[in-house]
């Protein structure tokens, strides 16, 4: 019987999420013998060259890095196999081609930020909040030829609470997903895992996570201000939803509600006293049940404040 200590792993992955997967894995004595991520990338204000999460783990680690321009590359497939991996581990990383992710002889496994089947696709913390959901979880599976459909092998459930936002619920799933990993492994090790094809777990209906683009992230005050504040909430703090305000673009990533009648069209904005704070104005947006109430934003050219802050040097036209 083989242990998570006897199998030759290869790690791939990128940003802070996929960095806690490896983390755990290492800590949990894991054999990783090669990391794969993107090559260096010029950013800040003096552009200066910048490794990923990933990268700075392995280097930290000891860990040979491997940083391909194209996955299909020769050079970097024959160095690839040159490793001897049993397995293959993939965190919040680019498709891979089959070559790739067919190479180890116990395959490759994803961890993924859902419970599937339910949202598949790059954007799966983000639509879940967006669609009101109050609870999603964690997923580890087997990579095949279409995007998530891979047989699963474990599923851990997270609650999503009302004071969560993408930020929190990314934190929360990211941890869940590395320990996650480490008993996947183990259990694939150890012979106790089972696949299940997601096809006898998919319930009637899929909910998808598309990409998050510019136009989906625009506030469509036709909806019910609940809805409107789950919008606002799945976006926050990254890449936050936005309206108009003034001809400007204002970024919204806190707000509240009150179901009512407002007798105004939705998208009517209005500056009103705050009734929680005495001498303090607030700022709310009116939906098709009730008023949306601002909480934090942050105007196009200006930085993210509370709006009262903001409030107070504003005079809406």
């Amino acid at each position: 019987m083989k242990t998570l200590q006897d199998l030759k792993i290869i790690f791939i992955g990128t940003p802070d999420f996929a960095a806690a997967s490896l983390l755990a894995l290492l800590e949990a004595g894991g054999n990783v013998v090669a990391v794969v991520t993107v090559p260096d990338k010029p950013a800040g204000r003096g552009m200066h060259l910048q490794s990923s999460p990933v990268k700075d783990l392995a280097v930290r680690y000891n860990i040979p890095v491997l940083q391909p321009e194209k996955l299909k590359n020769p050079e970097f497939i024959d160095t690839l196999r040159s490793f001897g991996a049993d397995l293959q581990v993939v965190v919040a990383f680019r498709m891979l081609p089959e070559v790739v992710w067919n190479m180890p002889p116990m395959g490759t496994i994803n961890v993924h930020a859902s419970l599937l089947p339910q949202y598949r696709g790059a954007a799966p913390i983000n639509h879940a909040i967006m669609n009101s959901e109050t609870v999603t979880g964690v997923t580890t599976f087997k990579l095949q030829h279409a995007i998530d459909t891979g047989n699963v092998l474990l599923r851990e459930r997270v609650p999503i609470l009302p004071s969560d936002d993408a930020g929190t619920l990314h934190d929360k799933l990211m941890n869940a997903g590395a320990t996650l990993l480490v008993n996947t492994i183990k259990g694939m090790a150890d012979g106790t895992l089972t696949e299940i094809p997601q096809d006898e777990i998919a319930e009637d209906k899929l909910k998808h996570a598309p990409k998050i683009f510019t136009d989906t992230r625009v506030i469509d005050w036709t909806r019910p201000v609940a809805d409107i504040h789950n919008f606002i909430r799945g976006l926050a703090p990254y890449p936050a939803a936005f309206t108009t305000l003034g001809g400007k673009n204002l970024k919204v990533y806190k707000s509240h509600y009150n179901l009512c009648v407002t007798g105004v069209e939705p998208g009517t904005a209005e500056i009103v006293d705050d009734a929680d704070q005495k001498d303090a104005k607030a700022l709310r947006f009116a939906g098709s049940d009730g008023w949306l109430y601002i909480d934090e934003l942050q105007q196009e050219g200006k930085k993210r404040m509370e709006t009262g802050a903001f409030l107070r040097g504003y005079r809406l036209s």
